[in-house]
């Protein structure tokens, strides 16, 4: 594979592709961080600032679809340079908005729609197609992991940029750094996408598509992936607060985060090996099921920063180790043809979770003063997520023969 001309190197990818999620995921992580210093000064409740990372969650999935077809026909080169450059104009807009409407806007489409072509569908897709088949998993679970330890370096980073400059500045600093996917993109321009694609196609993306959705496995991946997005975008965005609300320091929220990304570096890594060697579903199927132990068990015991960093530890080895099993799935049956579309479609079911995660969160904080009915709500949907993985069908899927040429 490292001799064909027509191939990046896979350390190249690799290095460059984690370096790009590293940026892009380990910002978004931090995002929570911001909640109470925004609403405190601008005046606004936690629901407005919910409701933004929510329009951000689900304008990441709608968008997740259509840079998914642009990055499989133009390449992923442009794509993560429209990427870049939206998410720098979003956090400044973020930072800089004066009121909530506007603040939706930024926040919310331009980020959301930043993240849709700097993150894993776009750089999965370029690993679909530069990565042998047996090391697909594992490098998946490479990227993954860097994401996580995104979250482990720039959740403190950011902590110390709001402690020291104050968030609007804080959110300008993060707006310049976030232009270096840039130069990374170059690291990621695919040999044979100067205006074609790469790989050969049988198919048109309109008929991957309904192939896709008329086939059970897919559809069970995608409501799998729901309850991921609701799941860990609330604990991401919420447990700050939540954890403010019941006199913890807000160190102990930046750690919290910080442990919660350490920790997936392993839980990722460990997934995409593991997709290499034992069934996928069955991985899936315990990540969720594991999510609503951790957190019943969580709730169960005295709050304190101890159980506080043991939770963030257990949570963050099955953050996104959801992310590798599930892609990987998906190239294993539909093959990489068309790849990033249909990974942006499942993405889309995870940010309409992730939408209603966050915005629950804030909207019944705002109506009961706790959070304690979307924990509740997380927990069966864990279990939810749990049977709905087991019966998933990995084979690659049987297509009629094309038709001979007379």
């Amino acid at each position: 594979m490292q001799n064909d001309p027509k191939k990046l190197p896979m350390a190249q990818v690799l290095a460059c592709g984690a370096a790009v999620v590293t940026l892009s995921m380990g910002i978004r992580h931090g995002f929570g961080m911001w909640l109470q210093p925004i609403t405190q000064e601008m005046g606004w409740t936690r629901e407005t600032f919910a409701f933004a990372l929510a329009i951000q969650n689900l304008a990441w999935g709608l968008f997740g679809i259509l840079g998914g077809i642009a990055a499989d026909r133009l390449g992923a080169f442009k794509v993560l340079i429209g990427g870049a450059v939206l998410y720098a104009l979003g956090l400044a807009g973020m930072a800089l908005s004066p009121t909530p409407g506007l603040f939706a806007l930024t926040t919310g489409v331009l980020i959301g729609a930043a993240q849709a072509g700097t993150t894993y569908a776009v750089i999965y897709g370029v690993l679909g197609r530069q990565i042998a088949a047996d090391k697909r998993s594992w490098a998946m679970g490479v990227a993954a992991a860097a994401g996580s330890f995104g979250q482990f370096l720039m959740v403190p980073v950011e902590g110390q940029l709001i402690l020291q400059l104050g968030w609007k500045t804080a959110l300008l600093v993060l707006s310049i750094a976030v232009l270096l996917i840039i130069p990374l993109a170059f690291g990621l321009r695919e040999p044979g996408f100067q205006g074609s694609a790469q790989v050969k196609r049988t198919q048109s993306a309109g008929a991957a598509f309904k192939e896709a959705i008329r086939y059970p496995s897919f559809l069970l991946l995608t409501a799998g992936y729901f309850v991921c997005g609701f799941q860990v975008v609330f604990i991401g965005v919420h447990m700050p607060s939540y954890l403010k609300d019941h006199g913890l320091s807000p160190q102990v929220a930046s750690y919290a985060l910080a442990l919660i990304g350490l920790f997936n570096v392993f839980g990722t890594y460990i997934a995409g090996t593991l997709g290499q060697r034992m069934a996928k579903r069955h991985i899936l199927a315990f990540i969720y099921f594991a999510r609503a132990v951790v957190i019943a068990v969580f709730l169960l015991v005295p709050l304190s920063p101890l159980s506080v960093y043991v939770f963030s530890a257990v949570i963050g080895a099955l953050w996104l180790s959801t992310v590798p099993p599930t892609n990987a799935v998906v190239a294993q049956i539909f093959g990489v043809q068309h790849m990033s579309m249909l990974s942006g479609f499942i993405f889309f079911s995870h940010q309409i979770g992730s939408f209603l995660g966050v915005w629950l969160g804030g909207y019944l904080y705002d109506r009961t003063g706790s959070y304690d009915v979307v924990w509740y709500l997380s927990i069966a949907l864990g279990v939810f997520a749990g049977l709905v993985n087991l019966p998933v069908r990995e084979n690659a899927i049987v297509r009629p023969a094309a038709p001979q040429a007379a």
